[in-house]
């Protein structure tokens, strides 16, 4: 490690983990990797039970030990407590960097000090495989699409220190997920810029399966709700709670629906309809219809679309109903 990161780093590396021994030691493989020569790794071990903090503690790292697990918001403000450099820089125990994206975090930092720059996913994941390619081509493309973005995300933020404490931090009291998304909202409210730096990528890794994809996009629907519904925002184009997916989501239970009816009346014409609002729907998703294709592939892309237009959306839609209902 280079004297200069046990010293005064300019970056500070901030990755919680709870019960991530399959990733953790992936993700301080890569970070120890950079050509950066003034940063700090801190591990913050949120009450693990798998051995974590044990893996974590063969590296050249900072290793912070909350007793008992109190959450991601907890752990991020426990390492930005401990944190020396004047940037942090938070990345989650499932991303993998590039040996050279802390020079585009340095910066990033250096160009606007006082504002929050977010970075993204790689277009491909780091375990490849077509659930996890999906998600994280659909998320490139969401995060990147505005230079100004609604929200930055903890996979990739980037934000300096004094800005960081002067807002408070994270909100430990918030839901389970989302608190990026407070936090972001909190950051602009107060004056700070935040701005999309898509150079500034991490290849994540999912490991998702049908089940878990479906899963996932119904449980960050659900709490994307029921957050959009104290900020009364619900129709915001905010990042991967993308107007496309809500319009998506909209077409696709038409479509069914209109199905549904043509079957129980017999009606030969209803039964011709279903397909004009999926194709609307896939109209108004041009763009990441545009990137399934350019990133993945043309076999990719003729998979994703109907994924994307027929399956996806109605857990998307099934958890925005839960929320709205207040379910868990």
């Amino acid at each position: 490690m280079h004297k200069e990161m046990e010293n005064s780093p300019l970056i500070s590396v901030i990755i919680p983990v709870h019960d991530g021994s399959a990733t953790i030691g992936i993700c301080l493989d890569a970070l120890c990797g950079s050509d950066h020569d003034s940063f700090e790794a801190i591990a913050v071990d949120d009450g693990s039970a798998d051995g974590s903090a044990d893996i974590a503690g063969k590296y050249p790292v900072r290793l912070v030990r909350l007793p008992e697990q109190k959450g991601a918001s907890a752990a991020r403000n426990a390492g930005a407590r401990e944190a020396k450099g004047k940037a942090l820089f938070f990345i989650d125990a499932d991303c993998v960097v590039a040996p050279g994206t802390l020079r585009q975090v340095e910066q990033a930092f250096k160009e606007r000090p006082e504002d929050a720059a977010g970075g993204t996913y790689t277009p491909l994941p780091h375990d490849r495989g077509f659930f996890n390619t999906f998600q994280s081509i659909y998320i490139n493309h969401s995060e990147t699409k505005s230079p100004e973005p609604d929200y930055i995300a903890t996979h990739a933020m980037v934000i300096g220190k004094d800005v960081f404490e002067r807002s408070g931090g994270f909100n430990e009291n918030f839901m389970p997920i989302l608190e990026d998304v407070e936090l972001s909202h909190r950051l602009r409210e107060s004056g700070v810029n935040l701005i999309m730096r898509p150079e500034i990528q991490v290849s994540h890794i999912f490991n998702l399966n049908l089940w878990r994809s479906l899963k996932n996009a119904y449980i960050k629907s659900r709490y994307w709700v029921r957050y959009s519904l104290i900020k009364g925002d619900i129709l915001a184009d905010s990042g991967t709670a993308s107007i496309g997916l809500k319009a998506m989501a909209a077409c696709t239970i038409t479509s069914l629906l209109l199905f549904l009816f043509g079957l129980l009346t017999g009606s030969i014409l209803i039964l011709l309809l279903p397909p004009l609002p999926l194709f609307f729907g896939l109209i108004l998703n041009a763009g990441v219809i545009e990137a399934f294709f350019r990133h993945g592939g043309t076999f990719f892309g003729l998979m994703a679309v109907p994924y994307y237009s027929l399956v996806y959306p109605l857990a998307a839609a099934a958890g925005g109903v839960a929320g709205l209902l207040g379910k868990k």
